[in-house]
């Protein structure tokens, strides 16, 4: 939003279609968060190259930079921080660490579930009570068998879907 003054004195002295552009600027950013923004860079340089008179296929090496350059910074961070930890897993100060950050996953993951836990995921009783016990029996049976036989996740995951995708 650093940018907004600098738009509001453009839609004061423009044409009606620029203050349009300028509000729906102005909505597109208050709607999107900023990490969202940022990761639609590859896209904007596309359609900036492509707009520039260029061919497609330097909008296609722009998208490309764009999203190198979006994500290098991270890998390189996540390196570093992969080369350090492996240096120091048995260090005390870093068992204590992820000691204490263990509590804090466990809580985003359940904030996470219970976020999930709706009448749109889950469907309503009131409404269409078969849907919603498919859900709850789909939900409980992969509950069980990750919780009490130790089953991987991920084939559970995609057995549910597999099963959800049948009877829906």
């Amino acid at each position: 939003m650093h940018d907004l003054p600098y738009l509001q004195r453009c839609s004061s002295k423009e044409p009606l279609a620029h203050k349009f552009r300028v509000y729906r600027y102005r909505s597109h950013q208050s709607v999107h968060p900023r990490p969202y923004r940022y990761q639609r860079g590859h896209l904007y340089s596309y359609v900036a190259v492509v707009n520039a008179g260029f061919p497609h296929w330097a909008g296609i090496i722009s998208a490309v930079i764009a999203s190198l350059a979006i994500i290098w910074l991270p890998f390189i961070l996540m390196i570093c921080i992969s080369h350090y930890l492996l240096n120091h897993k048995d260090s005390p100060i870093v068992k204590d660490i992820f000691a204490a950050l263990r509590p804090a996953i466990i809580g985003l993951i359940a904030a996470a579930a219970i976020m999930l836990m709706n009448k749109d995921n889950f469907g309503s009783p009131h409404e269409d009570m078969f849907s919603f016990a498919i859900s709850i029996a789909l939900f409980a049976a992969a509950f069980v068998a990750t919780r009490f036989y130790k089953a991987n996740p991920i084939l559970v995951l995609a057995l549910c879907g597999i099963v959800g995708l049948i009877v829906y």
